[in-house]
């Protein structure tokens, strides 16, 4: 189902715009390094279905803060990695390209259900806890941390949370809410 929906999405998307801005946009990978005398490049693929983008057709490059779209002429996808030919692209240009960032416009992003979301589309949704009730909104995530946190703000102090499947209970997209199950003490330490 996924891979039918992206694959769809995909199609349509090359006849966008030739830029887009990153706010519009999702982190796909990186360019890694040159394949073959053919312009040919190896990229890394930051998702958890790599096979889902197998027909990508284009991809936005990050480029002096800009992203441009490069057009793909052919990809072969193994594990996490794909080997690309992007259109007009030759070896002598790919210099330009080694290391630079990829990404692909929000609305092809499959879509999840249940307590699956992306982080982006949860900010703003409120968070019920079991028996605290609201506790606020949810303003961020820090993905850097060995695990993930919701940044949550009760009237200006900062609640983090670890997102785990024993805390996030419910994520109603409807009512744009979070029901969690905080660990015993947790909200305290932050409300006190």
């Amino acid at each position: 189902m996924i891979l039918g929906y992206l694959i769809f999405k995909v199609a349509f998307f090359v006849k966008k715009e030739m830029f887009m801005k990153i706010e519009d946009c999702f982190y796909l990978g990186k360019i890694l390094k040159p394949f073959s005398y053919k312009g040919e490049v190896v990229l890394f693929l930051d998702v958890d279905e790599p096979m889902d983008y197998s027909q990508l057709d284009g991809v936005y490059v990050s480029i002096n803060k800009k992203l441009v779209l490069y057009e793909i002429k052919s990809i072969r996808i193994n594990n996490n990695k794909a080997t690309v030919r992007f259109d007009g692209v030759e070896y002598e240009d790919l210099d330009r390209l080694l290391g630079r960032e990829l990404y692909l416009p929000l609305e092809l992003l499959p879509p999840l259900e249940g307590n699956k979301f992306y982080f982006h589309e949860i900010i703003g949704f409120s968070v019920i806890e079991e028996e605290k009730g609201n506790i606020g909104k949810i303003v961020g995530v820090y993905e850097n941390a060995p695990q993930p946190l919701l940044s949550i703000d009760f009237n200006g102090k900062e609640i983090l949370l670890p997102i785990i499947d024993q805390i996030i209970l419910e994520v109603n997209r409807q009512e744009k809410q979070m029901r969690v199950k905080a660990p015993e003490g947790l909200i305290e330490l932050y409300i006190q």
